[in-house]
């Protein structure tokens, strides 16, 4: 199903749909390593993002990567502790990172609360835009090849919440998130201008709860609404969704 350049592509189950995530995930990394060199990747958390990262875990095509030249990026962040449980970078850690041999000058973790900006917000989010920056080749942030974003049953991708204050911020690449509606309150988040860079965009949703917003998502209804709406790759866009969350399409 295509709608602008959008592609939505259903799997029968999460399983299946975090399996299929992985492959494409790893051929456009070595696709794009053999076009440029190098990937940058942005990750995303939640549920179906684990599991995406657990299976290319254990998928043999992993090899077929130079993980030494793959930077990771995260589209959004829970400004917590490092190392905490919570966090997105810990869980992606856990589920993939630890097993991979990364150089870790690759590997841009954004901000936790305990470092060298301390529990500075807004600080923290200016440090993460100028590392971003420093990859941006003349841009704000690199053309990132593949940005995967999870969606919550609100809408949100990123930490970019519907009728949020910090969804309307744009002079930035990242964001500082206060007052968030799902916990931890305080978090990190690319803007709408950051996500816009990536020559890919996928936006991945497992779920009934998510179908009313896929269908809003996928539609480009009101970006206020549903944030999932306004989220465009400059080469494409991928929704990657399981049959429940296709349900209301």
């Amino acid at each position: 199903m295509t709608r602008s350049g959008v592609l939505v592509v259903r799997h029968t189950s999460p399983e299946v749909l975090a399996a299929a995530t992985a492959g494409r995930l790893l051929s456009a990394v070595a696709d794009a390593q053999a076009a440029r060199g190098v990937a940058h990747v942005s990750l995303t958390g939640g549920t179906i993002g684990g599991k995406t990262l657990a299976a290319v875990a254990s998928s043999p095509a992993r090899d077929a990567v130079d993980w030494t030249r793959v930077h990771l990026w995260w589209s959004d962040e829970r400004f917590l502790p490092a190392g905490d449980p919570e966090r997105n970078a810990t869980q992606a850690a856990d589920a993939l990172l630890d097993a991979l041999p990364l150089d870790p000058s690759t590997v841009h973790l954004p901000p936790a609360s305990d470092g060298a900006d301390g529990d500075d917000l807004d600080a923290a989010a200016a440090r993460y835009a100028a590392e971003l920056l420093a990859f941006g080749d003349g841009a704000e942030v690199p053309a990132f090849d593949v940005l995967l974003l999870g969606m919550g049953p609100d809408g949100h991708v990123a930490s970019l919440f519907p009728h949020h204050p910090g969804l309307a911020r744009d002079d930035s690449s990242v964001v500082g998130v206060r007052e968030s509606p799902k916990p931890p309150p305080l978090r990190v988040s690319f803007t709408f201008g950051a996500i816009a860079r990536a020559r890919q965009v996928w936006l991945v949703a497992s779920g009934a709860e998510k179908a009313a917003a896929v269908a809003r998502g996928v539609a480009a209804g009101d970006v206020a609404e549903t944030p999932a709406a306004g989220v465009f790759g400059t080469e494409r866009t991928l929704w990657l969704v399981d049959e429940a969350a296709a349900a209301d399409l």
